[in-house]
């Protein structure tokens, strides 16, 4: 039985095939990639939370000076009654605002329908007027038109709303709308999309500088990540609120849009383009909620206000009361007002620090993930886990490092996770399969090492690799030698057809193999037609005399299966199948068992003298005639089990010292039948008469005993005794000859 240890580059060269764990890592780096093609919401969300991680790591420092925000708190709402107010309240707020110097306001509120408490609208809607003051109210101004002559003196932009549903009224309101400079294709088709507007009324929406979309659509978790600055509502590309406060501010005509095939590239006004997204939507980089930002109306109106905090700003009129239900959720805070939400956009606008993610970066994403990936399904099979996995580490630390720098210092998002988490995934992938192959090959070895090595000891290397080293250990063992009797005239007879005499072999050693193992041996090694074997180790085995005696009988009735096969096969071809002989020699005693040989190649055998004298031992049935021969403790402990029967004292070459040696001839049934009781003792008194040198003894012992020889198939064994005594009954052995036979061959 051998066992090698593999050098590394051996190893390297069989892991470098391309193996079933690399197709496998590439079949699944191309389903990563179809995956991230259609890009499910799973996948977008994972993303998304990674860049809301960002941002709760760096948060955008506040940047409040492009910016105002005029908040019609819950204050206010106490002070000037529930909204919504008067439009004449609206329209002093507004006066009041371009007294502190406001640059721009833009209303993220809307005014949909007529004002309600315009004096003409009272005069129809109160009761027990008399006709002169009704018509005197009719003739007072509407405050509608209080309200659009103030937006007149001012540079305002009103909002509107983008509706899913249509509105009772319809599409209604002024046609006015800001103009459009379109740089490459049109982009509206794919732009963020509302089927329905809901305007200011007319006079409003005339009376202003710009209209844009206070609209804002969240992300499918709630979370508002992306503002469109340019959208489409009732099939008209409408910029943002924000957007064209910008413009008004600088004095443009009209909103700047550039695009191509893919969709938006920029959208602004002259002097600014801001970077978005396909679809025209702009990533915001957030900061924390600043409630002292936020001015109340009512502090406006009163005239309580540092005009410092008004003066040349973007200033956003909108709500923060609860019961107004503005209130937005971002990357960085649960809830904020959505008038602040419009202020970020334009701090962010203002001052550069939009994040963007341009349209090369899935590109990249994919790039990453296949170079991670490749690299993975490259090195597993090469490496070990532990290696790989620092590799691993180390490569996923850079990526992960590259894209934090390019968020915090360029503003860029890039995707981390898909390549990270398709390499990690195709790594996993690579692991478990690589597991399964390993267990497979496991599987296989044990089975094809179980065909010539006892289970017990593949079970036992297998749970205890580290007794692969070199060393043994001292025990005493039954060691079993058997030879095929005349194979070299049964090869000579297979001359010219090798595979047959192959076939014959495989056929012959098969059960026999089959018979060692089934009791408890191990085979240690095929020696051309014989087999080495041995009990009681790897494991214990108490009974291996008996365990080898039992497969030594075994071993016989399979021989006889065969040649009855054989035979049969014979006549039925009309060529003759001699039948086929074995011999096997027993011995225990004490070994030294364990792995033998250097580093790169060691068996597990057994050495000592004991090995020898069972060599010897088998090699000793030709003389003897009997198909076993085994030396005398083996015979001494199986003897109560089964028909042991003495043979002879023998000496065999390189040994000092005689040993009894015995063959079995049968099992407990014929140890205890009357027939084996007579002829054991006809044999023992044989043997005494031959070792005092009574040969007419010993003659006519063996004459008393041939019937009965005959009958246990020991026939061929006295013959061989017959005639040595003659032969020494011609010559006189020496006078110290005790009847040891001396073996000079081996």
């Amino acid at each position: 039985m051998r066992f090698s240890k593999r050098r590394k580059s051996e190893a390297g060269g069989g892991s470098r095939r391309f193996g079933l764990g690399r197709a496998i890592g590439l079949l699944l780096l191309v389903d990563f990639l179809l995956l991230r093609l259609w890009d499910p919401a799973p996948i977008e969300a994972l993303r998304n939370k990674t860049f809301d991680l960002y941002q709760l790591i760096q948060p955008r420092s506040p940047y409040t000076d492009p910016s105002a925000i005029i908040d019609i708190d819950e204050a206010s709402l106490k002070e000037f009654g529930q909204w919504p107010w008067p439009r004449t309240i609206v329209a002093d707020l507004l006066v009041r605002l371009s007294q502190y110097g406001a640059a721009v306001v833009g209303f993220d509120v809307l005014f949909a329908e007529q004002d309600r408490t315009s004096p003409s609208v009272a005069a129809d809607a109160i009761r027990g007027l008399d006709e002169a003051t009704r018509a005197a109210l009719r003739r007072l101004p509407d405050n509608d038109d209080i309200l659009a002559q103030a937006i007149r003196n001012s540079k305002v932009v009103v909002g509107q709303s983008g509706f899913r549903t249509l509105p009772l009224d319809g599409d209604a309101g002024s046609s006015v709308q800001t103009g459009l400079a379109l740089i490459g294709e049109d982009p509206t088709p794919i732009l963020v999309s509302f089927p329905h507007l809901l305007q200011n009324v007319p006079v409003l929406e005339k009376a202003a500088s710009g209209r844009g979309l206070f609209s804002i659509k969240q992300e499918p978790d709630g979370v508002v990540r992306r503002v469109p600055l340019l959208a489409q509502a009732n099939g008209i590309a409408i910029p943002s609120l924000t957007l064209d406060m910008i413009r008004v501010a600088r004095g443009a005509e009209a909103i700047v849009v550039t695009s191509d095939a893919t969709g938006v590239l920029t959208v602004g006004v002259p002097g600014l383009s801001i970077p978005t997204d396909s679809r025209g939507r702009a990533w915001i980089h957030f900061a924390p909620h600043e409630p002292d930002r936020f001015i109340p109306a009512t502090d406006v109106l009163k005239g309580n206000v540092n005009p410092d905090r008004i003066r040349g700003k973007l200033v956003v009129v909108g709500t923060s009361a609860v019961g107004l239900l503005d209130l937005k959720t971002t990357p960085i805070d649960g809830a904020i007002p959505g008038v602040e939400l419009q202020a970020q956009i334009l701090d962010s606008i203002a001052g550069g620090t939009l994040l963007h993610r341009p349209i090369w970066a899935t590109g990249l994403e994919f790039v990453a993930a296949c170079l991670l990936s490749l690299v993975v399904i490259v090195l597993a099979p090469l490496t070990g886990a532990g290696m790989l996995l620092v590799l691993g580490g180390t490569i996923a630390a850079a990526t992960l490092a590259l894209s934090w720098l390019s968020f915090s210092n360029l503003g860029l998002l890039i995707d981390v996770t898909f390549p990270l988490a398709t390499s990690l995934s195709i790594y996993l992938i690579l692991v478990f399969t690589n597991y399964i192959q390993a267990s497979a090959d496991r599987q296989t070895i044990r089975s094809a090492f179980s065909q010539y090595i006892s289970p017990a000891l593949v079970d036992e290397l297998a749970r205890s690799p580290e007794k692969l080293a070199l060393g043994g250990d001292r025990r005493d063992m039954t060691v079993m030698f058997s030879d095929v009797r005349g194979f070299t005239a049964i090869a000579e007879a297979y001359k010219d057809d090798p595979q047959g005499l192959t076939a014959l072999l495989n056929r012959l050693l098969t059960p026999l193999s089959n018979a060692v193992l089934n009791h408890k041996g191990t085979i240690d090694k095929y020696i051309g037609d014989g087999i080495m074997a041995f009990w009681n180790a790897p494991l214990p085995d108490d009974a291996h005399e008996l365990n080898a005696c039992a497969a030594a009988l075994e071993m016989l009735d399979c021989l006889s299966a065969l040649n009855a096969e054989r035979a049969r096969e014979g006549s039925a071809s009309g060529q003759a199948a001699p039948p086929l002989r074995i011999g096997i020699g027993l011995n225990t005693g004490p070994c030294f068992v364990g792995n033998f040989g250097s580093d790169l190649h060691f068996n597990y055998s057994v050495l000592g003298d004991t090995v020898n004298v069972s060599s010897r031992l088998e090699s000793q049935c030709k003389t003897y005639g009997v198909p076993i021969v085994m030396g005398s403790r083996t015979a001494e402990t199986v003897k109560q089990r089964y028909a042991v029967l003495e043979l002879d004292t023998l000496q065999v070459v390189g040994k000092s010292e005689a040993e009894r040696i015995f063959t079995v001839i049968g099992k407990r049934e014929a140890a205890s039948s009357p027939e084996f009781s007579e002829f054991a003792r006809c044999n023992d008194l044989m043997l005494a008469a031959y070792r005092r040198g009574d040969w007419e003894g010993a003659l006519a012992m063996i004459l008393q005993g041939r019937d009965l020889a005959k009958s246990f198939g020991v026939d061929g064994y006295y013959a061989t005794m017959v005639d040595r005594i003659r032969s020494l009954m011609e010559t006189a052995p020496p006078a110290d000859w005790r009847g040891v036979t001396v073996v000079f061959e081996k």
